[in-house]
């Protein structure tokens, strides 16, 4: 097995119901694999693995086992912040055939010292007989993998690398010269792929290349072919869709430019919650900017219908005129939220302004006649 090139943290799709949507992640495995990328890595955090069950967690890596049918190396997740339950894990899916490493981030919440972290990688790493790497992601387990540290673990046998996802450019250049050149680090930040390939990494492990895989298997390999006109180039060019899975938490932002392209449906398991209405529509200029899904066709010309909404509540008989898509009545039909038809009434649609305003004066009683901010 040699882990080099672009790796895509599989995303793992529900559907509406909230079980896992097997025909979506066979088809979404498939693609990439066609796509050219380099290694799949299911159950990643990116794959919402601490909502899966444990049957679930087994499940999906067992359905990427099957589509990948060894056409391209799989590391599977494991991680738990009990180094026993870790362990556990990392025997049980190191038994299956079809995987080819463990991937075991950090413990999470714990906030172990540089000590714990060494037994907890090691006690996982004697356990079990295939590769393990390694995943630093402070950002999330409150825990930073240091270069010392990882200079011991890498004496440790079946450590084989390390996923970096610590930001931290300084850091990365003194593992990377502290370690030997058969100790793989990979970049576990897409907009830091070309600079940890620079120091000397051999790749990504991605989130982005669930979207473009094989825009990214490119980039990474033109970098590790140095290439660098190519690599830069599409690093130009994709930068701004890589930067958009910081837009909100992970895997928000990928999961929903995924359903826009029609891949997988937009479901989460909670504590993660659907993106924002404002972030999802910066999202979706972004995908539509990198060519992954087609610009929206232009919203209809609202009609230019009106309507007048009566109302004798309270106070002197009233008369409002509203247009037909006023943003201030309740589902744009000039019918303002929360009217009770004992006491006002709507009258409608005029085809005209004028026809509207002729209505407001034929109506018996009314004192105030006033057109909403929407007419002017």
């Amino acid at each position: 097995m040699q882990l080099r090139g672009c790796g895509t943290a599989l995303v793992t799709p529900f559907s509406q119901d909230g079980a896992v949507d097997e025909n979506a992640l066979r088809n979404l495995v498939a693609w990439q694999v066609e796509s050219g990328i380099d290694f799949l890595i299911p159950c990643g955090t990116t794959g919402e693995t601490p909502t899966l069950t444990h049957d679930e967690w087994l499940r999906v890596i067992d359905v990427t086992i099957e589509v990948v049918a060894g056409r391209v190396p799989i590391v599977a997740g494991a991680t738990s912040n009990s180094t026993q339950e870790a362990v556990a894990k990392a025997k049980e899916v190191a038994a299956r055939p079809g995987v080819n490493a463990i991937l075991t981030a950090s413990p999470y919440y714990n906030k172990p010292t540089q000590e714990g972290q060494y037994r907890h990688f090691r006690a996982i790493a004697e356990a079990v007989d295939k590769p393990v790497i390694l995943y630093n992601v402070p950002s999330r387990t409150s825990a930073n993998l240091e270069p010392a540290t990882l200079a011991r673990l890498g004496e440790v046998p079946n450590i084989a690398g390390v996923k970096e996802a610590s930001g931290n450019i300084s850091q990365i250049a003194e593992m990377l010269n502290s370690m030997p050149e058969s100790f793989l680090v990979l970049s576990g930040d897409d907009v830091m792929t070309l600079p940890v390939i620079a120091l000397g990494g051999v790749g990504v492990i991605s989130v982005a290349s669930n979207e473009i895989p094989r825009e990214m298997a490119e980039m990474t390999r033109a970098a590790l072919n140095n290439d660098w006109h190519t690599a830069r180039t599409l690093h130009r060019k994709y930068l701004p869709l890589m930067l958009a899975n910081f837009i909100e938490s992970s895997p928000l932002p990928v999961k929903a430019v995924l359903t826009m392209m029609g891949k997988i449906e937009e479901v989460y398991r909670l504590p993660l919650l659907p993106m924002r209405r404002d972030t999802r529509s910066k999202l979706q200029k972004i995908a539509t900017d990198a060519g992954l899904i087609t610009r929206p066709a232009a919203p209809p010309v609202p009609s230019a219908e009106f309507y007048v909404y009566e109302n004798w509540a309270a106070g002197p008989h009233k008369a409002m005129l509203h247009r037909a898509s006023c943003g201030q009545c309740s589902s744009g039909k000039g019918r303002p939220a929360g009217h009770d038809p004992n006491h006002s009434r709507w009258h409608g649609p005029y085809s005209t302004l004028a026809e509207a305003r002729e209505a407001t004066h034929q109506m018996p009683g009314v004192l105030i006649r006033s057109e909403c901010k929407c007419v002017g």
